[in-house]
């Protein structure tokens, strides 16, 4: 029997490639940045440790169930999540709602808002839980797109894993179960083929940086954080895009930027971000699908 191949790192599946020396790519209508907005929703299991925590244990004993945390968390659920949607509505723009294949029934009403807004839908784990905690990662994958297929009526063509985790392996059975993007590799601004076992797979640009949980919950800014900050990405990004169009990520969720305090900073953002001319809201279904058509264009 021969052994298995080693896998491929990184460099492996994704080679260096400087942006000022590739194929040219364009965003319709000449624009100079494609931006694109994803909600995070997702299912905190009360019983165990929370994935993060905003208030420590008294004397730094963890406690099981951690009821501040896990409530902190479900507040963005009953209440953060509307403001989001009002905020988007309001402005007629669509988000990319990540979301754990388990958090399509348990908030289903937030889901269903979701989809009455025209969202898309991104595979966002089963649970919340690292993919280097889930036992059967293949199982976890079909089961998320199954949930979100049935509650949809579509699959979902991206996927966003909790964490942005992987192991060695989670890019390939991503692509074997179908998924044709993924928001995992926070690498470029533009969008970057990547190998897998049977064909490319494409990593649509995310951000650690334009992030509320390491803005808020990490870093621990003020609440007028992501609006400085988003204004100043977006500021750079528009002025390269007129050479070299980018594509710009907000990634927000409803129990951080849906916090009273801090969800009228988003709205300024957007309000600044549409001042502009040149400028594509979209989804990351949309961002693939304009990648695609131009690769498919190059091709002998």
């Amino acid at each position: 029997m021969q052994p298995s191949p080693p896998p491929w790192s990184a460099r492996d599946r994704v080679p260096y490639e400087p942006i000022t020396h590739r194929a040219p790519f364009t965003l319709p209508g000449n624009a100079r940045v494609a931006v694109w907005t994803i909600v995070n929703v997702e299912n905190w299991q009360p019983g165990l440790a929370m994935p993060r925590a905003v208030l420590p244990p008294p004397m730094g004993q963890p406690l099981l169930p951690d009821i501040p945390n896990w409530c902190w968390h479900e507040y963005g659920m009953r209440v953060g999540f509307w403001r989001f949607l009002d905020v988007l509505n309001a402005r007629r723009l669509k988000a990319t709602l990540a979301v754990n294949g388990t958090a399509c029934q348990l908030y289903a009403p937030a889901c269903q808002a979701a989809l009455d807004a025209g969202w898309e839908f991104m595979g966002h784990g089963h649970v919340q839980q690292p993919m280097h905690r889930v036992a059967d990662q293949a199982a976890a994958i079909r089961d998320t797109i199954a949930a979100i297929k049935a509650f949809t009526g579509r699959a979902p063509r991206g996927w966003e894993s909790p964490g942005l985790t992987e192991t060695d392996d989670t890019i390939d059975l991503l692509a074997e179960a179908g998924i044709e993007y993924v928001a995992d590799w926070v690498l470029d601004d533009q969008p970057v083929p990547i190998r897998t076992r049977s064909g490319d797979i494409l990593s649509v640009p995310y951000t650690v940086e334009l992030n509320d949980v390491v803005i808020s919950a990490v870093q621990l800014h003020g609440s007028d954080e992501l609006l400085r900050r988003g204004r100043d990405q977006f500021d750079q990004l528009y002025r390269e895009g007129a050479d070299i169009p980018r594509v710009m990520a907000i990634s927000i969720h409803p129990y951080l930027t849906g916090a009273p305090h801090r969800i009228r900073y988003l709205a300024e953002l957007y309000d600044h971000i549409l001042s502009h001319p040149d400028v594509l809201m979209c989804t990351g279904e949309e961002i693939l699908d304009i990648y695609r058509a131009q690769s498919q264009g190059n091709r002998p």
